[in-house]
């Protein structure tokens, strides 16, 4: 999930020209580096989290953690969530970690079906919106969502005056023939996420046909979100300098106030929208490694993960959205961005089942 999303941040804001946020705390490595040779007591005073490449938290949180808790973060980085999630799952019973963050709800059942993960509940989970606690076992932890939607130009539809779509019946209109490019289902995460969103709509039954009305539309593949938003769509920062020519692209709702927060100068009102009818809802989550070398350490990070200051820091170093209903957004955010009241859903366990075969068959209609 937000392995995409938080690299898309960090795309935007290269193609903005600015640097992308600071980096964390504690010490970093790529999964070739176990650092195996701690001693106990190190041990002891090191909680080790296994993630995604995206696990961007800020300096200054990850250093509030180590003061109030004691221990020390130290961050095992194991590229794309599919495959950090592949690792723990050949070290089930001896994981690399203690917590692993990164699992969302489209690899959910797979990971809690292999019994990775130790029960857990996290101190302050009250906090958390019920809808995102899609595991009444407590083996994994709610800690960020977001949602993949379709975004357009602003510009471009003022000067063609026509309205943007707003819902995914809107994309198979005659009049958004040949505007959007998306993503592949197959290698892409948002691409992923777009096909889930018309399977939640229309059902096992209506998505293929509406997939097939899509590609008579002339929606454009490409294989990533880098390819769709910052060289084809027309909207982006990205898209302008490479002269993008598709309006419409499949992104996320968190794109918009990206693309003001790295402008220079910033606008005073995103150049992008999100049409609000056309998204999936991605929730992340976090879990205690069964077999973790300090499950104290582990638990007292699930605790801070969920809490205030780490859920107000999300949005803006891994442009996504906290779960914990007291926790607040950033102004850009709140003055750029779109609320998604009614998101499609599919169930994790949905998912898991049918995530091949729904892929092998979009790629049969769009992709031959």
């Amino acid at each position: 999930m937000s392995t995409t999303k938080k690299m898309a941040g960090a795309a935007l804001a290269a193609a903005l020209g600015v640097s992308t946020l600071a980096a964390c705390s504690g010490s970093e490595e790529t999964a070739k580096d176990t650092g195996s040779s701690a001693s106990s007591k190190a041990v002891s005073k090191t909680v080790t989290v296994v993630s995604h490449d995206s696990f961007t938290p800020s300096d200054a949180v990850l250093k509030e953690f180590e003061k109030q808790s004691g221990f020390t973060v130290r961050k095992l980085k194991s590229g794309d969530a599919g495959a950090a999630l592949n690792q723990e799952i050949l070290t089930k019973g001896s994981p690399r970690g203690d917590v692993f963050f990164g699992v969302d709800n489209t690899l959910l059942s797979r990971a809690l079906d292999n019994g990775i993960f130790t029960p857990y509940e996290a101190k302050g989970l009250d906090q958390v919106k019920e809808e995102f606690r899609l595991d009444p076992l407590h083996r994994v932890t709610p800690v960020d969502t977001g949602d993949v939607c379709v975004n357009y130009d602003k510009k471009y539809f003022a000067d063609k005056k026509l309205a943007p779509p707003q819902t995914l019946d809107d994309l198979v209109k005659p009049e958004y023939k040949n505007l959007l490019v998306a993503e592949n289902a197959a290698t892409s995460s948002p691409g992923l996420g777009f096909l889930l969103a018309t399977v939640g709509k229309y059902g096992e039954e209506g998505w293929k046909d509406y997939w097939s009305k899509l590609k008579a539309n002339g929606v454009e593949i490409v294989d990533g979100w880098e390819q769709a938003y910052n060289q084809r769509f027309s909207g982006s920062g990205g898209g302008k300098k490479a002269k993008g020519d598709r309006p419409l692209v499949v992104s996320y709702a968190s794109s918009p106030p990206v693309e003001v927060l790295y402008a220079d100068p910033q606008p005073k009102t995103a150049p992008t929208g999100v049409s609000t009818g056309t998204c999936f809802r991605q929730v992340e989550f976090a879990g205690l490694l069964e077999g973790a070398k300090n499950p104290t350490g582990g638990k007292a990070l699930l605790d801070f993960m969920i809490g205030l200051q780490f859920q107000e820091d999300l949005p803006l170093n891994m442009f996504v959205n906290p779960v914990t209903g007291n926790a607040k957004l950033p102004e850009v955010f709140t003055q750029h961005g779109e609320v998604i009241a009614k998101p499609e859903t599919v169930a994790p366990e949905a998912i898991a089942k049918n995530r091949e075969q729904w892929v092998k068959a979009w790629s049969s209609i769009v992709v031959k």
